[in-house]
């Protein structure tokens, strides 16, 4: 399978099956299992500062930034806060692919960006007749979760320990 994709401007050209194979998702598939879940991915381009989800969305999509990057961006009612910037490799949106939970900020381009994309509903068609490669997707997702509450667990400490060393004085 050989699909390029162009899209407006942008000169980005990613086969699906090497954007899987080389995401978080593709880490433990074996050749003929990353052709299956291939099959049912598909890519997205997007134009620099254009939403891939606004803030409040329902989805039950996996993203996968293959290039660019995804701002998340949280409207503050006095302008837009940059919260975190997703990078090529980095999952989007893999807790409200779960349970569909409203997204807490939007998901802008910064740049030519290009996202690989895997519905919930297309990877429960596998559950039957592919329980491996739903057991293996279902592992890298939990993975990634668990390093984003690492992360976020370790910036609290130090935050605190920066707090209890100042004094509490901001």
């Amino acid at each position: 399978m050989s699909i390029l994709l162009l899209h407006r401007d942008l000169t980005l050209m990613t086969n699906p099956i090497d954007a899987l194979r080389s995401s978080p998702l593709g880490a433990e598939l074996t050749p003929s299992e990353s052709t299956v879940l291939a099959e049912r991915v598909h890519l997205k381009t997007l134009a620099d500062g254009e939403v891939l989800l606004p803030e409040g969305a329902r989805d039950a999509l996996l993203h996968v930034v293959v290039q660019g990057r995804i701002h998340v961006v949280k409207d503050s009612g006095h302008g837009r806060t940059i919260l975190h910037t997703l990078e090529p490799g980095d999952l989007v949106g893999e807790l409200s692919f779960m349970d569909e939970v409203p997204r807490y900020a939007a998901l802008l381009a910064s740049g030519p960006t290009e996202v690989l994309c895997l519905e919930r509903s297309d990877i429960e068609t596998l559950v039957d007749r592919e329980p491996r490669v739903v057991y293996k997707v279902m592992r890298a997702i939990m993975r990634v979760a668990h390093r984003v509450q690492r992360d976020i667990s370790r910036e609290l400490h130090e935050f605190q320990n920066w707090v209890y060393r100042n004094g509490a004085k901001l």
